[in-house]
């Protein structure tokens, strides 16, 4: 079916670009919309204006005016109306508009994450009428704000499903709290979905990072549906382990090589030590099993009881704990070994926070790391898987796991 008007509104489109270069974007924008919206309706319908056909559907029954705010500045459009005599509860409602409608959203959104950044109000007009062609007034730049919140609260609440792998991590913002300035824990969740992908679970955020805010944060992963948890890693945070015991009791913990390997410096004696110390670490935790890495962390509390005494008590009490990670998958372990995967979201993060510097509130907080995250879980669910998921865990472990259940 050839449209009529194509060619006439070509025509009419090249000569308000003609006559008005750049700054007849948006004319030339309006009468393209309106002419692929008319093409629309005609395939809708299965007909051109009174054209005679026997695959008729309906008829065209006027335009409705409609005022979009895009990125070229307003358009003025008139959204063709229908009568479908074969179903009249259908509707019609043109696919073209829709999509303005999303980059319309899109926009919004934009100037709600600027808002949330710190760019005063007033900068959010000058940058959207360089930007966009359109001034945006403060009550339109809260609306947006609080349409950001509704979809970062349908994220951060959406169903979470099995994670044989979950790592956990917190870190620090300053906002304002009863006119001082204090620091704010972010809790984040990043899970190794069973079919091998990452995915950013959650976050929360709270002025304490003490066990009742982890245990909180735990119990809500649990009832967004989160399940079949084999292995948790993450750092000696706070209350953390305390909040693992009471939600996740049975589960293997696994503490951060890394984190470890930077603690152990603080309890050696001499610095020409430190060296030797971070080697025997690194021995350690590069063993093929759990076993070699028994052997070499005796071997390594030997050699340093009577040099390195406070060294040795530390060794004996924490080290055991970056061990766990032995009872997985040899193929896994490597990624499983550190909180690095969270660290590099954290990077971001700050990346992103540091522009605001001071939060007024938590809840400004939360809006920000929670549109960061939103993005990065996006990017890592629909990208390459990060473990294979098919190699088995031995064979003495699935057992435990079956006798826990």
């Amino acid at each position: 079916m050839t449209h009529r008007g194509d060619d006439k509104a070509f025509k009419q489109v090249l000569e308000v670009l003609i006559e008005n270069g750049l700054e007849g974007m948006a004319s030339a924008m309006e009468v393209l919309l309106n002419e692929a919206m008319k093409i629309e309706r005609a395939g809708f319908l299965g007909a051109e204006p009174h054209e005679r056909t026997t695959d008729r559907r309906g008829y065209g029954n006027g335009y409705k005016d409609k005022t979009v705010r895009s990125r070229v500045g307003e358009l003025k459009l008139k959204i063709p109306q229908v009568r479908d005599l074969k179903d009249p509860e259908s509707g019609f409602y043109p696919k073209s508009l829709e999509r303005g409608l999303r980059s319309e959203r899109a926009l919004k959104l934009a100037i709600a994450e600027m808002y949330v950044q710190g760019v005063s109000t007033r900068r959010v007009k000058e940058i959207t009428r360089e930007l966009c062609g359109l001034d945006v007034s403060s009550t339109e730049v809260s609306r947006a704000a609080k349409l950001l919140d509704e979809e970062l609260e349908k994220w951060r609440n959406r169903p979470v499903g099995e994670v044989p792998y979950l790592i956990l991590d917190a870190r620090y913002e300053k906002i304002r709290h009863g006119g001082s300035v204090v620091d704010c824990a972010v809790l984040v969740a990043v899970g190794v979905r069973k079919d091998g992908k990452r995915s950013v679970l959650g976050v929360s955020v709270s002025l304490s990072e003490a066990e009742v805010h982890w245990r909180e944060f735990i119990e809500s992963l649990q009832d967004r549906g989160m399940h079949g948890v084999r292995m948790v890693t993450g750092d000696d945070h706070k209350g953390l382990k305390a909040a693992l015991q009471a939600r996740l009791t049975g589960v293997q913990w696994h503490r951060c090589q890394c984190h470890l390997q930077r603690n152990a410096q603080a309890y050696v004696p001499k610095k020409e030590m430190r060296e030797g110390v971070a080697n025997a670490i690194r021995g350690i935790f590069n063993a093929s099993d759990m076993q070699e890495a028994e052997d070499r962390l005796s071997r390594m509390i030997g050699v340093y009881r009577k040099k390195a005494p406070a060294l040795v008590r530390w060794a004996e009490e924490n080290i055991p704990e970056g061990l766990a990670v032995f009872r997985a998958p040899a193929s896994h372990r490597r990624r499983l070994r550190t909180t690095n995967c969270v660290e590099r979201v954290n990077e971001e993060m700050k990346r992103r926070t540091r522009v605001a510097r001071l939060f007024p509130n938590e809840e400004s907080l939360l809006r920000l790391v929670s549109a960061v995250l939103s993005e990065i879980s996006e990017e890592w669910e629909t990208g390459r898987a990060y473990l294979n998921m098919r190699d088995e865990w031995p064979v003495e472990e699935r057992i435990y796991r079956k006798d826990v259940a």
